[in-house]
């Protein structure tokens, strides 16, 4: 049985991780923390920072989970690791699509924020769902691609 025409394949690779650090929040704070990963060359693509009063969760995807993850323990950070979906976007017109593929699915999305950069001139996104495996199915059938963490790497 052949799926439809606009139906993208389900994304059977590695799932993207994201790290979530707390830091405290006062000037500089962030401008260290992403320093410290460029001067190992890990590229931060997607970014999302949320300020809780004395502190802010800063959620971030990078291009080399491993090399991050050991270079920001190293360092004293805590840096909790989690799956997200990574979905790229041929155009701002798509997101109504995804959003009503997600909707007809009934998965709730805990939160969203934007690639920094993405390969050939897309757009994307970095969601965080209630069911990953179920919301990488809808996103598929829908024609949407979910990308994978080797997609993420350079």
């Amino acid at each position: 049985m052949s799926l439809p025409s606009n139906t993208s394949a389900p994304n059977t690779g590695d799932p993207v991780r994201q790290f979530t650090i707390y830091i405290e929040n006062k000037c500089g704070a962030l401008h260290d923390l992403l320093a410290l990963l460029a001067g190992q060359a890990v590229h931060v693509l997607a970014l999302s920072v949320t300020d809780i009063t004395e502190s802010a969760i800063v959620r971030l995807v990078v291009d080399d989970p491993d090399k991050a993850c050991d270079h920001l323990r190293r360092l004293g950070y805590y840096a909790n690791e989690g799956e997200v979906l990574g979905v790229e976007l041929n155009s701002e017109a798509d997101l109504g699509g995804l959003l009503t593929a997600l909707l007809e699915a009934e998965i709730n999305i805990d939160y969203l924020f934007p690639f920094l950069v993405r390969p050939q001139g897309k757009y994307g996104l970095i969601l965080h769902v209630e069911d990953r495996e179920l919301a990488t199915q809808a996103l598929s059938i829908r024609g949407h691609r979910v990308l994978s963490q080797r997609d993420l790497s350079r």
